[in-house]
């Protein structure tokens, strides 16, 4: 369940009502895809100057984003971070990830 924040309130800046619900964005649940109907992309970008890999368009929740790019770090045995719909995992790892995700069951990495 999403959690509400504040500052995600939408079209009200303050109501005297006692039972008014604010309405919040982001709320829907994502629905994550089966592996073989995702098209992850698999790139090396520099960030900071070091060699990061990234993988980019992942459909789903961020839970399910996270348990892949927590399996992916552990496979290559190095850190990276989930953030921004992107998988990071630290240093130049693009084939072993692609390799990976396609055991995995994402036939459809490039």
């Amino acid at each position: 369940m999403a959690r509400k924040n504040k500052k995600n309130r939408v079209d009200i800046v303050y109501s005297t009502s006692d039972d008014f619900e604010y309405d919040y964005e982001g709320n829907e649940e994502v629905e994550t895809l089966e592996p073989s109907a995702q098209e992850l992309r698999v790139r090396m970008e520099r960030r900071g100057g070091k060699p990061t890999t990234v993988v980019l368009a992942f459909e789903g929740s961020e839970d399910d984003m996270k348990a892949l790019g927590k399996l992916l770090k552990s496979k290559c045995g190095v850190g990276g971070s989930t953030k921004d719909g992107e998988i990071l995992v630290q240093g130049d790892h693009v084939k072993k990830v692609v390799e990976i995700l396609k055991k995995e069951g994402y036939s459809r990495t490039k």
